[in-house]
C-alpha cells in the first residue's frame, strides 16, 4: 500500500500531464456530459447512488453543472460540499485529493494551512484546469462529487488520459 506521500507525488505528476491546449465551455460541456455519461452506466449509479458534477472558471462563472442521479447524493449539502472544494483548488492551484494525501503525509491539519472547515473541504474530486501555455495559474476547476474522496478523484484519470498532448 503506498503512503500519502506516494500518493501525493503521484497526483503531483498527474497534474503535470493535465494540460488543455485550450479550453472553453464547449469543452466543459463536453467533458461534463462524459462523467454523466460515465457515471450512469456506473455500478454505483445502479445501486441509486448519485453524483453532482460542477465546471467552472476562476472566478466562480459557471460553465457546466448537473446533478445525476437522486436522493441525498444530490442534495444541496452534496452542492454546498462541491463549492468547498472547488474553493480548496481556488487557494492552492492543486486538486483536492493532492491537498488531503499531502496534509496527511506531512502531518498538518487543513486549519493549520489556512484552509478551515466547513469553508473548505479537502476531499477528492476537484482538479485544477491548466492550459498547456499558461503555466503560472489554473483557469478553472473540474468537481465532482458522490461521497466516496477516493473514487471521486478517480475521474480525474479520466481526464489525464482524455487531454490532447
Amino acid at each position: 500500500m503506498p503512503s500519502d506521500a506516494e500518493i501525493a507525488a503521484e497526483i503531483l505528476a498527474d497534474e503535470s500531464q493535465l494540460r488543455f491546449p485550450a479550453f472553453s465551455t464547449e469543452e466543459a460541456v463536453t467533458i461534463g456530459m462524459s462523467i454523466r455519461k460515465r457515471f450512469r452506466a456506473s455500478v454505483k449509479y445502479a445501486r441509486g447512488k448519485g453524483l453532482v458534477i460542477s465546471i467552472q472558471d476562476m472566478q466562480g462563472s459557471p460553465m457546466f453543472a448537473c446533478g445525476v442521479g437522486e436522493g441525498s447524493d444530490v442534495s444541496l449539502d452534496s452542492w454546498m460540499r462541491l463549492e468547498g472544494m472547488i474553493k480548496v483548488v481556488r487557494r492552492t492551484g492543486h486538486s483536492t485529493y493532492y491537498v488531503e494525501k499531502g496534509i496527511a503525509a506531512i502531518a498538518k491539519t487543513a486549519d493549520q494551512l489556512g484552509l478551515p472547515f466547513p469553508e473548505y473541504r479537502i476531499e477528492g474530486g476537484a482538479f485544477p484546469i491548466w492550459l498547456q501555455n499558461a503555466p503560472s495559474t489554473p483557469i478553472g476547476v473540474i468537481a465532482v462529487y458522490s461521497g466516496s474522496s477516493h473514487e471521486d478523484h478517480q475521474v480525474h484519470h479520466y481526464f489525464v488520459s482524455h487531454t490532447p498532448k
